[in-house]
């Protein structure tokens, strides 16, 4: 038995079978689809091929974050269990779930004084923050305690890069996020947002990009620009989509030839069914450690 639980959200956007692998339980954010609310549970309920499909026929899914209630539900059997816990919740800067697990925290250390429960805030989002818990678990599973991977966490979050793309505006014009006007102007100039995570766990757009082809290959000059070590860089990359495989396919196709000393292949993804609500389908996301989010 591990010392200490290490946890997350299933916002994590790893897959199922890896958590279950690693060792890591996540509890569930919720989303309501076509009238009905189903747990974003890595897609074991609902294929993510066919969530997004639902999307493009229509769908607005909409999202709610854990709350206090299922996190206390969720921590309590580790604590019964004589474990304390180490939660890394997804990022502040997109969701109160930090806040509420803090509360949760709080509640339940009132009746069970004697253990730990440690919350994090990841300030990280999708399979960047998966890559954040890969890192951890490691750390974990060499024996290091909860005190100490804690600290780590906390001073190397901001070390996981996190960019992204889209090329389809229509879920965003759908969802309110830019204007109809934006989204045909931007179709008709092959515009393809790039975007990244802030020093404050925020998605910021960063450049308008003119065609696909382009847009993928900014997103891997980001790595030449900000992975450690540059080329040498020798750590992992993760990689998560919303219904575009090929797209995705073609980035770690470019980053697996531009960094030949990756720990392993380029590991793709797919973005989950709550952040999936919000980008829709066609979205890439970029993961890797480097310099430290600034801004």
């Amino acid at each position: 038995m591990n010392k200490f639980m290490l946890t997350c959200c299933s916002t994590a956007d790893l897959p199922y079978e890896y958590f279950q692998a690693r060792k890591i339980p996540f509890v569930c954010f919720h989303y309501m689809l076509d009238g009905k609310e189903y747990a974003d549970d890595l897609g074991q309920t609902i294929s993510f091929a066919e969530f997004y499909r639902r999307i493009e026929a229509g769908a607005m899914p909409t999202t709610s974050q854990v709350s206090v209630g299922q996190f206390i539900g969720f921590f309590e059997p580790f604590l019964k269990n004589g474990q304390d816990v180490l939660h890394v919740s997804l990022s502040s800067g997109l969701s109160g779930s930090y806040n509420s697990a803090v509360v949760a925290r709080d509640q339940l250390l009132e009746k069970y004084p004697d253990r730990k429960i440690s919350i994090v805030d990841s300030l990280g989002a999708s399979s960047g923050y998966g890559l954040l818990m890969d890192m951890l678990a490691d750390m974990r599973d060499r024996g290091e305690g909860i005190e100490e991977v804690q600290a780590w966490a906390e001073e190397n979050r901001l070390k996981v890069h996190h960019w992204f793309f889209s090329t389809d505006l229509s879920h965003y014009k759908r969802g309110g996020r830019i204007s109809a006007a934006a989204a045909i102007m931007g179709s008709l100039l092959n515009i393809c947002p790039l975007l990244n995570m802030s020093y404050d766990g925020k998605l910021i757009p960063r450049k308008k990009v003119r065609s696909k082809k382009r847009v993928i290959e900014e997103i891997v000059h980001m790595m030449e620009a900000h992975a450690i070590d540059g080329a040498a860089y020798s750590g992992k990359c993760f990689i998560s989509n919303s219904a575009c495989y090929d797209d995705a396919r073609k980035v770690a196709d470019q980053v697996e030839a531009k960094f030949p000393r990756l720990n392993g292949p380029v590991m793709i993804n797919s973005v989950g069914t709550v952040i999936g609500s919000h980008t829709g389908p066609g979205t890439v996301a970029l993961f890797f450690v480097g310099d430290k989010r600034e801004d």
